[in-house]
């Protein structure tokens, strides 16, 4: 039986972790967020998760009117000291950008599930976008392949469409959209 180091090298014990000490963190092909002060890290993507990320930037800029900028990850979003998440994809505001990071919640925050991610993207990070007031989250599920948007209403999330497989998603806000689960895979 081999055991697995629960700590890692260089970061500080006893007290919750801050977007400082990301810096710390080694270029491993990794993704390291921070979420409330516990760290997460994410292995590197699958093809097809890189397929659907491709494919679903490609759309979104097509239809970004140009005051907002669509980016992928990693990119961090400063949510607060305890908080750096990178979504996969997302828009903001172009003025809303540091040339490090973007320091608020951004307009749209997007995430293609993977087996590691799951749980993460769909409870943890949607909970905290949601307390950071980001007035858009959709979720794509490239093994389905689906994708799931809501909007922010009176504080909680809504669902504002969903589509499996080649049906149409079709969103108006932040702006208008069409989007193909199944296409995201070409």
């Amino acid at each position: 039986m081999t055991t697995m180091p629960t700590e890692m090298p260089g970061l500080p014990r006893g007290r919750t972790l801050v977007r400082d000490d990301l810096d710390a963190m080694p270029d491993d092909g990794h993704r390291y967020e921070l979420l409330d002060g516990i760290l997460i890290v994410s292995p590197a993507p699958r093809i097809n998760h890189q397929r659907a990320i491709g494919q679903l930037f490609l759309a979104l800029r097509a239809a970004c009117p140009p005051e907002l900028e669509v980016l992928f990850a990693p990119l961090d979003v400063v949510l607060a000291e305890d908080t750096v998440l990178q979504p996969d994809l997302l828009v903001a505001p172009r003025t809303a950008f540091t040339e490090r990071d973007l320091p608020t919640a951004p307009l749209l925050a997007i995430e293609v599930l993977s087996p590691s991610t799951r749980g993460v993207d769909l409870l943890l990070k949607k909970d905290r976008l949601r307390r950071a007031e980001c007035a858009h989250y959709w979720v794509v599920d490239p093994d389905e392949p689906s994708i799931t948007a809501w909007t922010l209403r009176d504080g909680e999330y809504c669902t504002i469409g969903a589509a499996v497989g080649a049906q149409e998603l079709l969103v108006d806000d932040p702006f208008v959209v069409r989007v193909v689960p199944s296409a995201l895979l070409g």
